[in-house]
């Protein structure tokens, strides 16, 4: 068994107090100081985010828009250059082997970033997506023994995984605009933030190094990710959080990251996302667009899965919340398991994902979650739990 990585943040995040948890092969700030201070910060003002452990793929050149069309759930060639999707990384049987989000930076040029923990799932994928992809397409441009390139235009798509490379950093929170601008050696050369719209990105230069600015997040807030080399990601850790300071801006971990994208009710792979999950029973059926006429693990999707579990929202009263594991309940049967839960720091009382059968997932369905040995009651509700304010 391998021994957990760091990110390049490591002695910040040591300096600053952190606890430290193993996620994806990787020891992540979990908490500063307060798991409950850093997930208000995120809400009232804004966090940062080390999401380093983050894996980074670019795929260009050659027919890179039509192989990804291929090779993800989405239709990744109709997004015009300068935005992102967010799609998904299929198995043949339709199983979610990841999501990740795509973002458009030239005709044939893609950031796709994935999961820690699927890095190497999703780079065996993407291969062997291009492989197939490959003969394919040197099939219907005309049969050849072998050079697949030259049938293809005289260029295969290149896949390069440079997630050792990179470093990650995330500004959520209402105040993240107004802080990724005053950040001492920030040069947006694109889009000025102002103008960046959601799931879009603009590109700039930091400390001499290239930025690459994404207004996309995991917390339901207004936000933005910034990729950079490593060799610039303590400078610009140390300049956002200086800029941040009359802002408001603390270091947010792993748990206030759980309890903001379970209120926003986005899906967590490991929790409401695996291989045995297909998009539509998390209520993601949107991001898979059935209708391309081919790619991998559209065949799977075909197969009947009306009888299978499907995620649903569950609010409670009181202060006991369920937690990934607990049992759902309607009436004396058992229907269905928590993926996650918690007591919501911004509702105040409890809210949990639960896959359950699909007849007891109707909205305003009463069921009850066993909580250690205590059912407490819990209604299906609509997601998200939280919607930040325009």
């Amino acid at each position: 068994m391998s021994e957990p990585r760091y990110t390049s943040l490591r002695e910040r995040h040591e300096s600053l107090g952190a606890a430290f948890t193993d996620f994806g092969g990787w020891l992540m700030p979990v908490r500063y100081a307060s798991d409950l201070a850093e997930h208000h910060a995120v809400r009232e003002a804004a966090g940062l985010f080390d999401i380093s452990h983050m894996a980074e793929f670019w795929v260009h050149d050659g027919r890179a828009a039509d192989f990804l069309d291929y090779a993800l759930a989405g239709r990744v060639s109709a997004m015009p250059v300068g935005k992102a999707k967010y799609s998904f990384v299929l198995a043949d049987d339709g199983g979610i082997v990841d999501d990740v989000i795509v973002y458009r930076t030239a005709e044939e040029y893609f950031l796709v970033i994935a999961n820690a923990g699927n890095r190497a799932a999703v780079a065996g994928a993407l291969d062997a997506a291009l492989a197939a992809w490959a003969r394919v397409h040197a099939f219907l441009d005309g049969p050849v023994e072998g050079d697949f390139a030259s049938v293809l235009g005289g260029e295969l798509p290149r896949v390069e995984d440079v997630s050792d490379q990179t470093a990650l950093l995330a500004v959520q929170g209402p105040r993240a605009r107004d802080i990724v601008e005053a950040t001492a050696g920030i040069d947006i050369t694109g889009t000025a933030l102002a103008d960046l719209g959601y799931y879009a990105w603009t590109g700039g230069t930091f400390a001499g190094a290239s930025l690459f600015v994404a207004r996309t997040g995991y917390t339901g807030e207004d936000g933005f990710e910034l990729l950079v080399p490593n060799r610039v990601a303590v400078a610009l850790w140390d300049a956002l959080l200086t800029a941040g300071e009359t802002f408001g801006l603390v270091p947010a971990g792993l748990a206030a990251r759980d309890t903001l994208r379970l209120e926003a009710g986005m899906p967590l792979y490991g929790h409401e996302l695996s291989r045995t999950v297909v998009p539509a029973q998390a209520g993601l059926a949107r991001a898979v667009a059935l209708d391309k006429d081919d790619f991998v693990g559209k065949g799977g999707l075909a197969a009947d899965t009306a009888d299978r579990p499907v995620l649903v929202g569950l609010v409670s009263g009181g202060k006991r919340a369920g937690r990934a594991g607990y049992a759902v309940y309607d009436g004396d049967a058992r229907v269905g398991e928590v993926t996650s839960g918690a007591l919501s720091p911004t509702l105040q009382h409890p809210i949990a994902l639960a896959f359950v059968s699909p007849e007891s997932s109707s909205l305003g369905t009463e069921l009850a979650i066993d909580v250690r040995g205590t059912r407490i009651p819990a209604t299906v509700t609509a997601l998200p739990f939280y919607r930040r304010k325009k």
